[in-house]
């Protein structure tokens, strides 16, 4: 395996990994909102987490690996200055 898809997929977990928390913050925030409701959110963005990170790690092309990890990355900082 090369490098930098090794490099991509742990820029992706580090953000994604913010993500996650974020994600449950905001379903947290929300009025009427249970534990359920925030635990699934949750399982769901890690789920979602865990694909891109072995897509990123096998098969995806350099490019869009790459336009991944940099779409990651805005969101992470996009969310954080909004919250």
């Amino acid at each position: 395996m090369e490098a930098w898809r090794l490099i991509a997929a742990a820029l992706i977990a580090a953000g994604g990994v913010v993500l996650v928390l974020l994600t449950m913050a905001k379903v947290r925030e929300r009025s009427g909102s249970t534990n359920g409701q925030v635990a699934l959110s949750g399982a769901i963005t890690s789920t979602v987490l865990a694909v891109l990170c072995l897509l990123v790690a096998t098969t995806l092309a350099a490019w869009l690996s790459w336009a991944l990890v940099i779409a990651v990355g805005l969101a992470v900082t996009v969310m954080l200055l909004a919250s």
